[in-house]
């Protein structure tokens, strides 16, 4: 036999439940190339370098005054 719920558990109950995983702060990583904090395993939105090599290039923005 396979324990089961009395009951449904509301939407709210539940989401009351999940809502402390998004309280968790991001796991950010600083770029070897740029030095710009991003998430890891993933290419760098700076400059787009993945593992030391260019995946993406990125345009570099003129600043004007």
């Amino acid at each position: 036999m396979v324990p089961l719920p009395k009951r449904k558990l509301s939407k709210g109950r539940r989401d009351r439940r999940r809502a402390h995983d998004a309280l968790m702060a991001m796991n950010l990583v600083q770029c070897s190339q740029c030095g710009e904090m991003r998430l890891p395993h993933t290419v760098c939105p700076n400059c787009g370098h993945y593992q030391g090599r260019e995946v993406i290039s990125v345009e570099k923005e003129k600043k004007t005054k």
